[in-house]
């Protein structure tokens, strides 16, 4: 009774409080900044403070910040107003218990908001993002961001730490996983459809959840491909690279943004107040709130650029970096600066006050147990709808590179089906890094997807070969040893290749080869895999590999010894199905590369938006141009690679325009023929050319747009694409975006090496 009538006297105060600054305050008529307002005049200082935390959950053992003693007085630290976020917290029932204190034994009863990393589906598990991008599927990049909210929001979440949408160019790097690889338009593209699919069109819905771009800036470009390295760049890399992601990400409507580990040009990402609050929130306009990365802030004294957590503080506040996760930092720190006059209070409360402004839009104000519902946990997590969903999804992920004399998809003449390699029946290699609640070994295999494909129509023979790791027991946390010596499986996976008519081989990478903290230097295929692969070559066998892997790897050595290659990357819950539908042709592959793949991993950072050079290319070896005198400069697959069991005729490109002005647009259409002899999609890619850059060299060729299209055997179908002259534009000479005039090159094709028609026209301003 005593909460009741507190809780009612509050809502009063709100209601009158509200009304005057209402009346006081017309220039405000937001009624969720009227809210916000209200409630930041009410809090103490320590209240305020409280929401600029997030705590890993203390419950649990989750990692290096957990700590059993201090769950204890959680709970009365949430009473106190000291806590606004919690990551790591799951299930409705926890999240509702946790809440319950919040709102009925804090003196404001201000909701809790509990983050997790969503990153490739909560426990339904997608393709890793970067596979995901090679499907270049607008829609299924947001089903799945879709399917993940709802599953996250049934188990009492109301927040993930995903899209990633950093630029990555270097396959070293082992987040290169969550991203959406090395092109801008593309991973503008990404961009946008996750975070729709993540907030759906009303993040005040108990089925959606906010989401948070990150890690903002760089973090994909760490010198070396090394992780939570230094960034050295220019601001013009900065804006026309780096940037744009982001500020998709924004222009979607992201609720929130997160700070990376690294430092750009020697200042922190965490302490970078031109980063955060000249171009994020001043130039761009962002209204959301920034979270640290996990102790970014912390670390900042180890960066070398401050002394102590008071400068770390001062550093923070400055930057506005809103929420500190898990760093500690403002707790001891706020009072001190304040009253060292070196912050002032109107500082906090505009970082409050973002925070404040997502819980009331998430809707936590309005019902904050609208999410903590077990009976909607128990009915909505797995569904049957999200497992054919991320079936579907990961067969569209698909890349095929090799396939000669078509070998795929398989016959049904096929009666023996040797399937071989140590991630032939890994059930958890699939499921990839950051892979939500997803439970260990928990992905359909490859064996189990091909037995239930063939049923008793063939006989499928299985073979290990080799263990990958000597370690069976894998997590986030586990230093993998990779084998090197056992070669005890060889034997027996020979002769079961030699008694079958097609030999399926699955290698790659583990689930934990990729993600946080798994750079490589070499990229190439790990332990005996290469050195197996070898030997059942020489049984003569049509060769099929099945790749599994989170990165573009350097296949160089051994694509001789395949006859068809698909890339898998880690496609999730339904892998082994998913494959099935692609190897035997129910599903014809459709999948395009979002990052090269390297001839050698000297060429690392390798791609295709290359900068023009005095010295072009030149094969001649007596010529002084830019080359390598031992591999060539190309990758051994380019971006925008793919193959398909059909094949397609580009004709009749054509242009409605061959000039436009700083205000205009044209259209460029083209004539895309399915001349194989099965149905297929294919992704019809645009390039562009800015052929001279006014005082700036410009890329060879740039992504601009791109359109995925079924289209049945004999069928012909028109592809248009809008060109606008603001999308010719680039940071200039005079620091402004916009586009010059000049002659430009309009190219479609297959692929970024594969252009099939060219145009040019031209911008007159």
């Amino acid at each position: 009774m005593k909460n009741l009538i507190k809780n009612f006297v509050i809502a009063c105060m709100i209601l009158v409080a509200g009304g005057a600054y209402a009346q006081t305050n017309k220039l405000i008529s937001d009624p969720v900044e009227l809210k916000v307002q209200e409630l930041l005049s009410r809090m103490t200082l320590e209240e305020k403070v409280g929401q600029m935390n997030q705590y890993s959950n203390p419950y649990v053992q989750t990692g290096a910040g957990a700590n059993s003693r201090e769950a204890q007085s959680f709970d009365k630290m949430i009473e106190q107003g000291q806590v606004g976020s919690f990551l790591n917290v799951l299930g409705a029932n926890e999240t509702r218990r946790l809440q319950e204190i919040a709102i009925g034994k804090s003196r404001l009863g201000i909701p809790l908001i509990f983050g997790f990393d969503v990153v490739h589906g909560f426990k339904t598990i997608f393709p890793i993002p970067l596979g995901e991008a090679a499907s270049f599927d607008r829609a299924a990049m947001e089903q799945s961001a879709r399917i993940a909210a709802v599953e996250s929001a049934a188990n009492g979440l109301h927040w993930t730490f995903a899209p990633m949408v950093d630029i990555s160019r270097d396959a070293r790097w082992g987040r290169i996983m969550e991203s959406a690889g090395e092109d801008v338009y593309l991973g503008e593209q990404a961009a946008i459809a996750r975070v729709k699919g993540f907030q759906g069109d009303d993040l005040s819905k108990a089925n959606t959840i906010a989401a948070c771009a990150k890690h903002f800036a760089a973090y994909g470009a760490a010198i070396a491909g090394r992780d939570y390295a230094a960034v050295d760049m220019s601001e013009r890399a900065l804006r026309e690279v780096i940037f744009p992601p982001f500020k998709a990400a924004l222009d979607a409507g992201v609720a929130t943004f997160m700070s990376s580990f690294n430092t750009i040009n020697g200042v922190p990402a965490s302490g970078n107040a031109w980063l955060l609050n000249d171009v994020l929130r001043k130039e761009w306009g962002f209204k959301g709130f920034v979270v640290s990365d996990w102790n970014s802030l912390g670390e900042m004294m180890a960066h070398g650029n401050v002394e102590s957590h008071y400068e770390v503080g001062l550093q923070g506040i400055e930057a506005g970096v809103d929420m500190d996760m898990e760093g500690r930092i403002y707790i001891s720190e706020v009072k001190k600066l304040l009253d060292d006059k070196k912050i002032n209070i109107s500082q906090i409360d505009e970082m409050v006050a973002r925070i404040l402004r997502v819980k009331f839009q998430l809707g936590l104000f309005d019902d904050p147990y609208q999410y903590c519902d077990v009976e909607k946990q128990n009915k909505l997590t797995m569904h049957p709808d999200h497992l054919a969903a991320a079936r579907d999804i990961a067969r569209k992920s698909f890349v095929l590179l090799k396939n000669e004399k078509n070998v795929l998809p398989l016959s049904e003449k096929t009666k023996k089906i040797a399937v071989i390699g140590p991630l032939a029946n890994d059930k958890d290699a699939p499921t990839g890094n950051w892979r939500g609640v997803a439970e260990p070994n928990s992905a359909v295999s490859l064996l189990e997807g091909i037995k239930a494909a063939v049923g008793s129509k063939a006989e499928v023979l299985y073979a290990e070969g080799c263990k990958l790791v000597t370690n069976p027991s894998q997590s986030f946390f586990t230093q993998l040893n990779v084998n090197t010596s056992d070669h005890s499986g060889f034997a027996e996976a020979v002769e079961v290749a030699k008694k079958a008519d097609v030999v399926v081989m699955a290698l790659g990478e583990t689930a934990y080869m990729s993600g946080e903290c798994r750079s490589y230097a070499d990229i190439s295929l790990k332990g005996l895999q290469a050195e197996l692969l070898r030997e059942i070559r020489k049984t003569g066998k049509p060769i099929v590999l099945t790749l599994f892997n989170g990165r573009p790897m350097v296949l160089t050595d051994i694509i001789d010894q395949t006859d068809a290659l698909l890339v898998c990357w880690l496609p999730g819950t339904e892998s082994g199905h998913a494959i099935a539908d692609v190897l035997f042709g129910d599903y014809n592959p459709s999948g395009k590369l979002p990052a090269s793949f390297p001839y050698h991993v000297g060429q690392v950072p390798v791609y295709y938006e290359q900068m023009t050079s005095g010295r072009p290319y030149d094969p001649n070896p007596e010529g002084f141009s830019t080359k390598y005198r031992d591999i060539p400069n190309a990758p051994l697959y380019a971006f925008g690679k793919g193959l398909s069991y059909t094949t397609f005729e580009y004709k009749n490109l054509r242009l409605s325009k061959t000039q436009i002005t700083k205000d205009g647009s044209l259209t460029a259409s083209v004539l895309v023929t399915n001349t194989g002899t099965f149905d297929g999609e294919e992704v019809v890619q645009l390039y562009i050319r800015d052929v001279v850059g006014k005082g700036i060299s410009r890329p060879v060729q740039q992504l601009k747009g791109f359109e995925k299209v079924m289209l049945r055997k004999g069928e012909t179908r028109e592809v248009t694409f809008n060109i606008a002259a603001s999308d010719l534009a680039f940071w200039r000479l005079d620091n402004t975006w916009a586009p010059e005039e000049g002659d430009f090159m309009l190219m479609v094709g297959s692929a970024s090496d594969d252009i099939r028609l060219k145009e040019k026209f031209v911008l007159k301003n």
